[in-house]
This record gives structure tokens, C-alpha cells and sequence, in this order.
């Protein structure tokens, strides 16, 4: 089994809303697109490149976030999703699921893949599960507190048991 891709989400996950936020200094020459920039975790960015996955923006900043979060982060510039619009939309509106999740899911192609949103439910995993073949994780992130060490330690712990079982 190759290295999982993880899709990657910002609202939410790396900007928190609600609760009590924290803001983090910047460095002198960090200019910010957006002042809730100031709320994303710069320690998140070597955390998630120790990962070994393959990185990919899966959000709605579609290539903003490579111009304006992954200097924050000390990322490279990702890959992009996009999100072209489908007739199955309505229905998935319907019946629960994520907007995301269809589009994800034909991106991964059956190679394992971790996805870090804050609005997955059962529903995206029950349809994940009964769609995609290989080994999938939805992890779902407190928005008022977004990404955090445990939630990085919890996904590395699911790479390690989905390489072990796909040797």
C-alpha cells in the first residue's frame, strides 16, 4: 500500500470558529490575506508533513490556501480540489451527506486516503465505506478548536494499522 493522500480541509480545522480561539504570532515579514489567519497553528505544518501522506487542499479556499495558509503552515504548494458541481448534489443534500464526500471519493480512486473536515457525520462514512474501496479515514475536527496534536497522533495511528493490514 502506497502512502495515504489526506484531504485537507481549513475552515474549521485549521481556522477555528466559536468557542474560545487562540492567535498565534506570526513572524515579522508574514503578511495576512485575512486577518482570521491569525488563528492558524504554524506548528501543524511539520506535524502534518511528518505524516507521509500526500497533502491536498479540500476546501472551498481552493487555491488560496496554497497563497495564503501553506506559508503559514511552511507547506508547499498543494495539489487542489475542485469542486465541480453534479446532478447527484440534491440527493446528497437529501440524504446527509457532505457535499465533499462523492468528490473525494472518485479524487481517491481506491487508494487510501484521510479526510480532516469539521462537518463529517456517520453518513459520510456509512457512504465512504459502501463507495471506496480501499482504507479510509474520516476524522472529524472540533471547529471551536480546531486541528490539534491529538487529532495529527490519532491519524498517524490509523496510516500505521492501514499500512500493517495492506502488507
Amino acid at each position: 500500500m502506497g502512502l495515504p493522500l489526506l484531504y485537507l480541509d481549513v475552515d474549521g480545522p485549521l481556522i477555528p470558529f466559536g468557542g474560545a480561539v487562540r492567535e498565534y504570532e506570526l513572524e515579522a515579514d508574514v503578511e495576512l490575506c485575512n486577518p482570521l489567519l491569525a488563528r492558524v497553528n504554524p506548528a501543524l505544518g511539520p506535524r502534518l508533513l511528518a505524516l507521509g501522506c500526500h497533502l491536498i487542499w479540500a476546501t472551498t479556499w481552493v487555491d488560496e490556501a496554497n497563497e495564503c495558509i501553506a506559508p503559514l503552515l511552511g507547506l508547499p504548494a498543494l495539489p487542489v480540489l475542485t469542486w465541480p458541481g453534479s446532478f447527484e448534489d440534491e440527493h446528497d443534500a437529501r440524504i446527509g451527506l457532505h457535499w465533499k464526500t462523492r468528490r473525494i471519493v472518485d479524487h481517491a480512486a481506491g487508494l487510501p486516503f484521510v479526510w480532516i473536515d469539521d462537518e463529517t457525520t456517520d453518513t459520510d462514512r456509512a457512504w465512504v465505506a459502501a463507495h471506496h474501496s480501499g482504507p479510509a479515514l474520516l476524522h472529524t475536527v472540533a471547529p471551536s478548536v480546531g486541528l490539534t496534536a491529538e487529532d495529527i497522533d490519532t491519524i498517524a495511528a490509523w496510516q500505521h494499522r492501514a499500512v500493517q493490514e495492506g502488507k
